[in-house]
């Protein structure tokens, strides 16, 4: 399975993949605390975003926050990859353990559990184009030419042009729900 992806995508590597599904989940935790999906959108899909910011405005119309406290990564593995003309899907599990609770605007508890950590298991798919381009070192902005931060937000803080990943690397286009 890992093998045929590799043959296929010469920049592939099983331990560096894992590595930033890691960091695009806590980039989405982080999103749904903070009640804005930007910093991590250049890593969904149009659709996986705009569900993610149908939730958030959810709890902004609520005047709650939902937190996950003490979250961690426990184990992330590459379930299935589909390999397909246009694309290549792999599929992720992820077991994470997070307190994971709602407050309101004076931070008081409103419902969830905030006195232990639970465990938790996500089905992530990642999609990448099968004739996606090569991601230098230097991402730079295709607006104006600016160097880019896609830990940040990958929006240009000169000319506010977004970054589209999925002309590059893998997105995330599912997710189950939180």
């Amino acid at each position: 399975m890992i093998e045929e992806l590799e043959k296929l995508d010469k920049n592939f590597s099983e331990g560096t993949f894992l590595t930033k599904v890691d960091h695009i989940f806590i980039m989405i935790l982080n999103g749904i605390m903070d009640n804005d999906m930007t910093s991590v959108k250049h890593y969904l899909s149009n659709e996986v975003y705009e569900k993610f910011c149908k939730l958030t405005d959810k709890y902004i119309s609520m005047k709650a926050t939902r937190l996950f406290d003490e979250m961690n990564v426990s184990s992330t593995k590459i379930t299935n990859i589909d390999i397909a003309d246009e694309e290549i899907l792999v599929h992720v599990n992820i077991e994470s353990k997070y307190m994971d609770y709602l407050i309101d605007e004076n931070g008081n508890f409103l419902s969830g559990v905030n006195d232990h950590r639970i465990v938790t298991n996500h089905n992530i798919i990642f999609s990448k184009k099968r004739n996606a381009l090569s991601l230098s070192e230097i991402r730079r902005c295709p607006g104006c030419g600016a160097s880019l931060d896609l830990n940040d937000s990958a929006v240009c803080k000169y000319c506010n042009q977004p970054f589209d990943m999925s002309d590059y690397d893998y997105i995330v286009v599912d997710i189950d729900t939180f």
